[in-house]
């Protein structure tokens, strides 16, 4: 698999699951990366499972801080050369409810990460050279699609990012690629709460009997920043094992 190669990719929130995932693809498909998150010591580790530092690079810090995405776009084209894909995985959902309970100070730091935070990426991401041929995508979820009790104001920012992916495709286009996937229970730490104890319970309900893997998100991101998807644009590509097909997402 070579679709990649000599491509630069940053990933955000990818020190394990679904964007580590992303990374491993990349880097076998012949890119150099730059993963980002918050622990550094699971950063470190990261690079190493990804082949060191000839193909991968850490740098730790919160994805809403300006200053960390600075310094991640300066390093990664001093070291690697302008950027040619983004993928935007960052993403918090610290409160489980009703929206009438919300507390509004955790909305907001929802919207600010999952949201502004991921334009904050591509901002610096396109002062880091993201253009002619370039691509972003923006890892978003079933629940910005189809309503998620439990975790509706989580839905509401991924349904602003969906929206945001294709406002800035019109405005990228012709020389960025903007799209997103959305996908339904992947087993993952992040989504642990929403199967942990209940796995064979909540697969029933899929129509391919299964949940997710972060493989299953990290083919899928490939292929739309590969040249296969020269011509995609704007779109959200939904992976969800049929979940949605059956009426739920979860």
């Amino acid at each position: 698999m070579t679709q990649l190669t000599g491509a630069v990719a940053v990933v955000t929130g990818a020190s394990r699951g679904i964007g580590f995932a992303i990374a491993q693809r990349f880097v076998a498909e012949g890119a150099r990366v730059c993963i980002t998150g918050r622990d550094a010591t699971a950063l470190d580790t990261a690079v190493k499972d990804l082949g060191g530092p000839e193909v991968a690079i850490g740098m730790a810090g919160k994805g809403d801080d300006a200053d960390h995405r600075a310094a991640v776009v300066d390093t990664v084209v001093g070291r690697f050369g302008p950027i040619g894909a983004l993928v935007n995985n960052i993403g918090i959902n610290p409160v489980y409810g009703k929206l009438q309970d919300l507390d509004l100070g955790a909305a907001r730091k929802i919207i600010d990460v999952n949201v502004v935070g991921t334009l904050g990426w591509v901002q610096e991401a396109l002062r880091g050279g993201l253009s002619a041929g370039g691509s972003i995508v923006n890892i978003a979820s079933v629940s910005g699609v189809r309503p998620a009790p439990g975790i509706a104001f989580y839905g509401v920012s991924k349904a602003a990012l969906i929206h945001l992916t294709e406002e800035l495709a019109v405005e990228l286009g012709p020389s960025v690629r903007v799209n997103a996937v959305a996908p339904a229970v992947v087993k993952t730490r992040f989504a642990s709460a929403l199967f942990e104890g209940r796995e064979e319970e909540v697969a029933a309900t899929y129509p391919l009997k299964r949940l997710g893997v972060p493989e299953d998100v990290a083919g899928a991101v490939s292929f739309l920043c590969s040249p296969d998807a020269a011509w995609i644009t704007g779109q959200t590509l939904v992976i969800d094992g049929g979940i949605t097909l059956a009426g739920s997402v979860q």
